[in-house]
């Protein structure tokens, strides 16, 4: 109950609103399911709010496990306190209960361990206890020659090792000195001694420095792949004055164990305790604590960017049903062809060399034109690959020696293509068939429908990730996979036509249940209705009610099946038509018609008015797809190679990838230019997100063009000029007394393009 009520107040709703989605969440309900089929029993918390509280739930509970091992372990050693307890009890945190279980942890043999064993921990409580002692006298009471402790130097050394361990262990005394660290503190980077040349790409960490709660998670990442490649050193300040800090800190060490005069030999003997401590035991916890915060951190907001990157190019607008031609580009080894139909099942492939050595341009035309007029085909998808623009040139040339053929010409990503021809399921899906053949039908496929073809390839072979491979790579495929899972029931599935691939991803479904679907279908030719996926081997009651909702069954027997009307809720349907006298077909898109009914008519004890309301609209437009109208960007001809490109060109581009520093955009030259935050918009862009999403198109500004290191500086403002790029971009503020190196991103081997030599040079000035 106490992690229900904690829920409830994070989300702001009640408790009772929580407590029904643990509920159906603990009885397997999947979170696409509960937000769009039992809004009555959650009160209507949508799938953002059912996300973040099944996030929570599962922390929350790992947190009251351990909770639970801590006391045991605590209790079993005789040492748990009512006050120790309580404050275990109260700890909402996995940092603040770890802290609170130092003390009392098994550890290795430390120093302080061993001062325990000579009989020197009296002598350390009785320095503590009374400030009127004299240490080195008291001490002479605690000698112990066979545990060489000759004399009160080594007793008293003795004794301030328990100390100084005994402030490491204090979890309020950390808590506080990890924030104030935290909020002063100081990263600094440096080469590693002749490593300059290695070390090329990181040469803006060379000597760099920035406040630790301040730093951006690419330049965090950035930081801690230098230093994992033994490239880069990092260290850690308390303050902006090194030495000035770590005096202050340590007296605030001494404060906390009421040492305020060290007049007396007691106090200034604790006072050394606790400069020693804050040296040696504090703060080299702390240093690792905070890296540890800091890559945690910025490891959580690259996976949200990856996942957000993702979510758009799944949900990207999709072409269609349409014959479709798929061309993977290739300059010596020729040019793929593969040929789809409306539903895209293979049809036809080939391949075609029309450029160097072979230059069979003119027989490549032909070739194209006879596949795309003996197949109808509608649309033409180019990868956007090495030979993209010079394939896109050749199907121009076919256009207009065939101006009869009426199809359309586009460019699309390609990224993960590669990786789906050469894995198992391309291998089984098309055994017979060359890697390159699959990549051309997996380029007509992901034109036709993104999300359909790219649900086959690992989320991390896309290319819209930051860093991907530096995070946690178990809460990576999480996140990548309740994306995914998300996006696909938001569009719904055609039972009929959907890989197992994408059947899996189903509310409900499991891989094993997908492949049965298909083998079913294969064997028995296509469903008619809904019913009939309860005879698919291992699809029960609980999987079929998570996922009927979200199977579409198009021209089956029941013109629901192909909506989202679940079929749990088709007795709503049938006493409308019988109040109404129309039957299903003529209620089916007549919007003024059902906008005219009252909800409220229809609700009954098993579905209330949100339901009855979802019903209703979608009457109106049965199985609509919440993607956005298909549009194709159109590069600009003659633009085909960095060295085409002038400054103050004016390009249209579709967006690849969106970081936290700004948007890499394709313009068609094979190396995707970067629209830094601060030219993303003419007034000030916190998010790149709110501006720009991936998939989407847009039109740039050149402002530099470095053709040496392969970097495009763009612009999207309006009133861009070729200085902009130098004046507009923000400083931090130096820490230092060496100059301010702020980082630019480097992403070389993610091949996404990095930030424009402008950048570098307005920092470098």
């Amino acid at each position: 109950m106490d992690v229900i009520q904690r829920i409830a107040e994070e989300l702001s709703v009640n408790i009772k609103q929580v407590e029904a989605a643990v509920t159906l969440l603990d009885e397997g309900s999947t979170v696409p399911f509960i937000s769009r089929y039992r809004k009555e029993i959650t009160g209507g918390l949508d799938d953002i709010q059912l996300r973040l509280l099944d996030e929570r739930l599962n922390y929350l509970r790992e947190l009251n496990s351990r909770r639970k091992t801590i006391l045991e372990s605590i209790k079993s050693q005789g040492k748990l306190s009512p006050d120790l307890e309580q404050k275990i009890l109260l700890a909402d945190t996995k940092t603040l209960l770890e802290d609170l279980y130092l003390p009392y942890k098994q550890k290795r043999r430390t120093k302080a361990q061993i001062a325990r064993e000579a009989g020197l921990e009296p002598l350390a409580n009785a320095i503590f206890d009374d400030r009127s002692t004299i240490p080195d006298q008291i001490a002479l009471d605690y000698l112990n020659p066979e545990k060489s402790i000759n004399d009160a130097t080594a007793a008293l050394e003795g004794a301030k090792q328990i100390i100084m361990e005994r402030l490491s262990e204090d979890a309020e005394l950390l808590t506080e000195l990890r924030e104030r660290v935290w909020n002063k503190g100081i990263m600094h980077s440096t080469v590693v001694k002749d490593k300059e040349a290695e070390a090329a790409k990181f040469k803006d960490y060379f000597d760099y420095q920035e406040a630790i709660n301040k730093i951006p998670s690419h330049r965090a990442l950035a930081l801690f792949r230098g230093r994992n490649e033994d490239l880069l050193s990092i260290s850690l300040k308390p303050g902006t004055d090194d030495k000035e800090e770590h005096q202050r800190c340590a007296q605030f060490v001494a404060r906390h164990i009421k040492v305020t005069d060290t007049s007396s030999p007691a106090d200034a003997w604790l006072a050394e305790a606790a400069r020693l401590g804050w040296k040696i035991k504090l703060f080299t916890r702390i240093d690792l604590d905070l890296k540890l915060r800091l890559r945690e951190a910025a490891e959580l907001e690259a996976i949200k960017v990856f996942s957000s990157n993702l979510k758009d190019l799944l949900l990207a607008a999709p072409a269609g049903p349409k014959a479709t031609m798929g061309l993977d580009p290739g300059i010596r080894t020729g040019v793929k062809v593969a040929v789809v139909d409306p539903t895209g099942k293979l049809l036809d492939f080939d391949t075609v060399y029309p450029h160097a050595p072979k230059n069979q341009w003119d027989a490549s035309i032909n070739t194209l034109a006879k596949l795309i007029k003996k197949h109808n085909i509608d649309l033409v998808s180019i990868g956007n690959g090495t030979g993209s623009r010079e394939t896109d040139q050749l199907v121009a040339d076919l256009m207009k020696q065939h101006k009869d053929l009426k199809f359309q010409k586009i460019i699309v990503s390609e990224a993960g293509a590669s990786v789906y021809s050469a894995s198992e399921l391309a291998s089984k899906e098309f055994p017979d068939l060359d890697v390159t053949i699959r990549g051309a039908i997996s380029i007509a496929r992901r034109l036709q429908d993104p999300l359909a073809e790219l649900v086959k390839i690992e989320p991390k072979s896309i290319g819209v990730g930051q860093y991907q491979h530096d995070v946690n790579q178990v809460q990576l495929a999480h996140s990548l996979n309740t994306v995914i899972e998300d996006c696909v029931n938001a569009v719904g599935v055609d039972v009929n036509t959907a890989s197992a691939s994408l059947l899996k991803q189903v509310s409900g479904l499991s891989a094993s249940v997908g492949d049965n679907i298909v083998a079913f279908r294969n064997e028995n030719g296509p469903f008619n209705d809904r019913k009939q996926l309860k005879k698919v081997p291992r699809l029960g009651e609980k999987a079929y009610e998570q996922a009927a909702g979200f199977l579409r069954i198009m021209s089956g027997k029941n013109p629901l099946d192909a909506s989202s009307v679940h079929p749990e809720a088709y007795p709503i349907v049938n006493a409308i038509i019988e109040e109404t006298g129309k039957p299903i077909k003529e209620l089916i898109g007549q919007s003024s018609f059902l906008r005219s009914l009252s909800a409220a008519n229809y609700t009954n004890e098993n579905f209330g008015l949100p339901t009855v309301v979802d019903i209703l609209q979608e009457l109106e437009k049965p199985g609509r797809d919440p993607r956005p109208e298909f549009k194709s960007v159109q590069f600009k001809e003659g633009v085909e190679k960095i060295s085409d490109l002038k400054e103050g060109m004016l390009l249209e581009g579709v967006v690849t990838n969106v970081a936290n520093f700004g948007a890499f955009v394709d313009i068609g030259v094979h190396q995707d230019g970067l629209v830094h935050i601060s030219h993303l918009a003419d007034v000030f862009v916190k998010d790149p997100r709110e501006v720009v999403k991936t998939g989407e198109m847009v039109k740039v500004k050149v402002l530099e063009i470095d053709i040496a290191r392969k970097r495009i500086a763009l612009s999207m403002k309006r009133n861009a000029d070729e200085n902009s790029s130098v004046k507009g971009l923000p400083r931090k503020q130096n820490t230092s007394k060496q100059p301010q190196r702020q980082q630019r991103p480097t992403k070389q081997d993610e091949s996404q393009g990095t930030l424009a030599s402008a950048f570098a040079k307005a920092l470098k000035k």
